[in-house]
């Protein structure tokens, strides 16, 4: 693999650990009062904020977006971002955990299927060996094969949503790369718009009553630095050296990294089915990597 694709790599499989991290910082607020909605709005907020004051810092010009390409940040932010956790937190009310996380894990094959439409890339055998030995891997990792899911039509078609908005940011991501934007820009104006559309949906008056607690504010804000800003930053400047659906399936080292800390920091047990889910998802990161 070349230099740069190694780097792109490496980018986003960076990415993917510190996304894992996020279910640390969602338990920890939830016992500050937050909803999971609100917690989308804090990454929104924290994340918009800490980018405004760096660009306005170094480099105020990229914040010049043209406004013909306003759309390409409305998908990013609002038909990803707070879609897909809107569809994935209302799956998870509808049905088991396991079947809500394997659901929103069909990103990569929604990525493959529009990357092929749209820009025209190569559904390769490696691609799509790749794609299943990870997706076989969350679903193993999930437990989904032994939760006996009670699962409906609705509750389907709300958790697929979910995994079709998790991937549009990646389509969003190419197209508004495509036209001369770089990752902090993007990445700003992504958070810009969800943190606009959360906030009017409800939910301020619980983020400020949280942000008063010194210690859920400092949890907040590394939330919002260590989850989403570095993440978002490095899976869209991977995103400038890989396929959208590579980058979306070394991604998936994301539940590798939730079920280890979930060993690690909360006793969590580590069964045989888990640890041959982590194998198979760090299997199709391998052989994406050579995709």
């Amino acid at each position: 693999m070349k230099q740069e694709e190694a780097l792109g790599a490496f980018c986003v499989a960076g990415a993917g650990v510190l996304w894992g991290m996020l279910g640390l910082f969602v338990r920890a607020l939830g016992e500050s009062g937050l909803l999971p909605l609100d917690v989308v709005g804090v990454r929104a907020i924290v994340t918009a904020l800490a980018l405004l004051i760096f660009l306005l810092v170094r480099s105020p010009g990229r914040l010049a977006v043209r406004l013909r390409d306003v759309w390409c940040f409305v998908g990013t932010g609002i038909c990803s971002i707070v879609f897909f956790n809107l569809c994935y937190f209302t799956a998870v009310r509808m049905m088991s955990l396991a079947s809500a996380a394997v659901l929103l894990y069909t990103a990569p094959a929604f990525v493959m299927v529009l990357s092929r439409l749209l820009f025209g890339e190569r559904l390769t055998r490696r691609r799509l060996a790749a794609l299943l030995a990870a997706f076989l891997g969350c679903v193993s990792v999930t437990g989904v094969f032994g939760a006996q899911p009670e699962l409906t039509a609705l509750g389907v078609a709300i958790g697929l949503g979910a995994g079709l908005g998790y991937a549009l940011y990646t389509i969003f991501s190419r197209y508004a790369l495509a036209r001369g934007y770089d990752a902090v820009t993007i990445t700003f104006y992504t958070f810009l718009f969800a943190a606009v559309c959360v906030l009017l949906i409800g939910g301020a008056t619980r983020i400020a009553a949280a942000a008063a607690d010194p210690a859920a504010c400092a949890l907040m804000v590394t939330l919002g630095l260590v989850s989403t800003v570095a993440p978002f930053l490095l899976y869209t400047y991977g995103l400038t050296r890989l396929s959208g659906a590579r980058a979306s399936i070394i991604a998936s080292i994301e539940p590798v990294t939730a079920a280890l800390l979930g060993v690690v920091c909360y006793g969590e047990r580590l069964s045989a089915q888990t640890l041959l889910g982590l194998l198979l998802v760090l299997l199709g990161i391998f052989i994406a990597r050579k995709a």
